[in-house]
């Protein structure tokens, strides 16, 4: 047989290899990529128990796969370049800005956005302050070296309005950072709306400071796979929306058997009750359920990790649902 004929054979060939989905499903747990350290997104405890909102969205994509979301393997993730580099994480977490050139570049995609940062200001209540052109001639901390100091300075410097910063030596010196707001030395302190919430929180007197809700840039954060499979994108896109669509359609962690009693379609269709969206995936038909019942919806994952139920105590703003007034929506699943 010649080559050409081996080439155009349909019988044969190279075996093709396994899908992401069958890798995981085989070795019976997922490895997901976290950057611990910041509260509310991803830590790990004296036991080795990982908590956060990145946290729990690998968990709900191994509740999707594997049925539980406690089968997942939890290990560094340093860069997106080290992402590159290997082929055993499945999927980095770590609050990471959807760009272009992290994305197309680099043959990876995000998921869907999961949280909608943005760079803002913890100001000292005591100034009143309410809109960002008042910190004008106040003293504001900003991390040297870093994109929230060339922000800064661009939002002030094209607004022609005075600014006066205290660059602080780095965003991971947390007691340079404290000592600085308590002491008085500067009044405000910039960064990314979800590092604020958790500097507050380490605050010896957190209700003393606010967080304005004035935004200068934007940092859509989501989750980060390879471009090489597919089906494992759309498992992790359509669990963050199912994520997303049971809050809407009113299903928890605490209702979620109740509801599938529900007369309601898209709730039936979205926990299995009517068949195909898991057969579409190649997943289980109670694999929604499966994530809310094992976590809860996205308002849920929210408030515990980084709103109201949590030391962060994180407005919801543009992470609010679309109903509400916020970003948050998803497409129809069915």
């Amino acid at each position: 047989m010649t080559l050409l004929a081996l080439v155009l054979s349909p019988g044969v060939g190279l075996a093709q290899p396994a899908s992401r989905l069958d890798a995981i499903q085989r070795r019976g747990f997922l490895t997901c990529g976290v950057s611990t350290g910041v509260a509310g997104f991803a830590e790990v405890d004296g036991q080795g128990r990982y908590t956060g909102l990145d946290v729990d969205i690998c968990r709900a994509v191994s509740a999707a796969i594997l049925g539980s979301p406690d089968k997942v393997r939890f290990v560094p993730a340093s860069s997106v370049a080290a992402f590159t580099r290997t082929d055993d994480i499945d999927l980095v977490s770590r609050r990471l800005t959807w760009e272009l050139r992290r994305e197309a570049p680099l043959g990876l995609l995000f998921g869907p956005i999961v949280f909608y940062d943005g760079q803002s200001f913890l100001v000292a209540k005591k100034l009143d302050v309410r809109a960002i052109r008042q910190l004008s001639g106040v003293a504001v901390c900003v991390a040297g070296g870093t994109v929230f100091e060339s922000n800064l300075g661009a939002y002030f410097g094209s607004r022609k309005l005075p600014l006066k910063t205290l660059v602080l030596e780095s965003a991971e010196k947390f007691d340079d950072i404290r000592q600085a707001l308590t002491t008085g030395r500067c009044n405000a302190y910039t960064a990314d709306v979800s590092e604020l919430g958790a500097i507050r929180s380490r605050l010896s007197r957190p209700g003393d400071f606010e967080i304005l809700a004035e935004q200068i840039s934007r940092e859509p954060l989501a989750q980060l796979v390879r471009q090489d499979d597919p089906q494992f994108f759309d498992i992790l896109r359509w669990t963050i929306f199912a994520l997303i669509d049971a809050e809407e359609l009113g299903i928890t962690s605490r209702n979620v058997d109740e509801m599938r009693k529900s007369e309601n379609l898209d709730v039936r269709r979205l926990l299995g009750v009517v068949p195909g969206n898991g057969k579409a995936l190649g997943l289980d038909e109670s694999w929604a359920y499966n994530v809310i019942k094992g976590l809860g919806n996205y308002g849920e994952l929210f408030e515990k990790n980084v709103g109201r139920d949590s030391p962060l105590k994180l407005d919801r703003g543009l992470n609010r649902l679309w109903s509400a007034g916020g970003l948050m929506y998803a497409p129809p699943l069915r």
